[in-house]
């Protein structure tokens, strides 16, 4: 895997993936950026939360669960000194569907959480406290 970030100017950068994707990166107006994209520990939580709902999806998916929708709400906490990593996440997800099943939507989660997600599995060795939860909503 393979990408590039290159600065633009100010606190400002364009990253691209290694399958050509880009995504403007930038800073708050206080630490010289112009506010024009996600910050870089936005753009870690935000991965964090696609590589999790990819998981939730793919396990729901092939048990056939009836999945119309899935939302993942996330909220971090940062240490209050320098390096301001995270320390604790929680990952809360909104499954839609017909007739989900609670079970096998906590087990989607719980694979995910434990075995499949890479980006959460590297946090969580790295001392990140990452809990998760789940509401089911009924089409």
């Amino acid at each position: 895997m393979k990408a590039s970030v290159k600065w633009t100017d100010g606190r400002q950068f364009v990253a691209e993936s290694g399958s050509g994707h880009s995504v403007v990166i930038d800073g708050p107006p206080d630490h010289g950026g112009r506010n024009t994209g996600p910050r870089p520990m936005e753009m870690l939580l935000m991965g964090l939360g696609a590589c999790t709902s990819f998981d939730v999806l793919e396990i729901l998916e092939k048990s056939r669960a009836p999945v119309s929708d899935c939302v993942a709400s996330l909220e971090a906490e940062r240490a209050d000194t320098v390096p301001s990593v995270f320390t604790k996440i929680h990952v809360h997800f909104t499954v839609t569907g017909k007739g989900l099943k609670e079970k096998q939507v906590q087990r989607a989660v719980e694979l995910s959480a434990e075995k499949y997600c890479s980006a959460s599995i590297m946090l969580v060795k790295g001392g990140v406290d990452i809990t998760h939860s789940f509401t089911l909503v009924e089409e």
